[in-house]
């Protein structure tokens, strides 16, 4: 029905009539048009004062004559008493033209955003193992000699020193003589049962910590190049070696390869 509202222009009927004869219903141009169905509805019936704007309704009829095959113009100026503000149809367009944003591009945006977060993931862990390595070898190489840790209740080792004791005996016409002098001792015993030998050669500085049987410290300290350094104990060793690259280790004289042990000069592994 045709309120009375709409009996100065006429162009809501007008409308309404061509649609009908087009078979459309108020959803399909509402959908066309991008338009809410009570919008057309208030359009056919003439009350433009539920329309947002003016302008907006002129855009509204220009609009929805040409989807009906209409000429928009005459039905424009019809209704240009009813509505006060000037028309602007740039605006009206602005108001209907969908955001830019299609399911493609947001799709390649997600894409995009994954592979950044991803690459600035493989960065940061890359970054985090360099910083740990750079720390491990900066604290292995600075330790002062004066502050390494004594070697407690190290294996037990059996060693003897040699004295010469020359005993005065008188020999006759009272001419004092020296009795010969007592032969050296033995050399030192082997190691205990089940203690091994760990021998180390310092071509340059190094700081080594070894630790043997239930995390025992047998030594802690800064080597000085041309050295060597020999420490026995109870396996397993727990070694770190600092500046790997120049020393020589050999393990009950067996020579042992740093090579495959070491990462960013500081090699660490066990020795069973």
């Amino acid at each position: 029905m045709t309120e009375s509202s709409d009996a100065g222009d006429g162009v809501g009927d007008e409308l309404q009539r061509a649609r009908a004869a087009l078979g459309l219903t108020v959803a399909d141009v509402a959908q066309q048009l991008k338009f809410a169905q009570r919008q057309i509805d208030a359009l056919e019936h003439g009350r433009y004062e539920e329309l947002p704007a003016g302008t907006f309704a002129r855009g509204m009829v220009r609009a929805y004559a040409r989807l009906l095959k209409l000429d928009p113009e005459p039905l424009v100026r019809r209704v240009a008493g009813r509505v006060a503000a000037p028309d602007n149809a740039q605006a009206v367009a602005s108001v209907r033209r969908p955001i830019p944003i299609i399911d493609s591009a947001r799709r390649t945006n997600l894409v995009y955003a994954a592979l950044s977060v991803a690459i600035l993931a493989v960065i940061a862990g890359v970054v985090f193992e360099w910083q740990r390595e750079r720390s491990g070898t900066a604290r292995l190489s600075f330790v002062p000699a004066a502050q390494q840790a004594p070697a407690a209740k190290d294996p037990p080792q059996v060693a003897s020193s040699a004295v010469s004791v020359a005993a005065v005996t008188v020999a006759p016409g009272g001419i004092a003589a020296p009795e010969p002098a007592a032969a050296p001792e033995a050399a030192p015993a082997a190691p205990a049962e089940g203690v091994h030998r760990i021998h180390l050669a310092y071509d340059r500085d190094s700081w080594v910590e070894i630790r043997g049987r239930g995390d025992k410290l047998l030594t802690s300290r800064l080597n000085a190049g041309g050295t060597e350094q020999t420490v026995e104990g109870w396996p397993p060793f727990s070694l770190i070696i600092g500046n790997a690259q120049y020393v020589r280790l050999t393990y009950d004289d067996k020579p042992v390869d740093l090579a495959p042990h070491v990462k960013v000069e500081v090699a660490r592994f066990t020795l069973d």
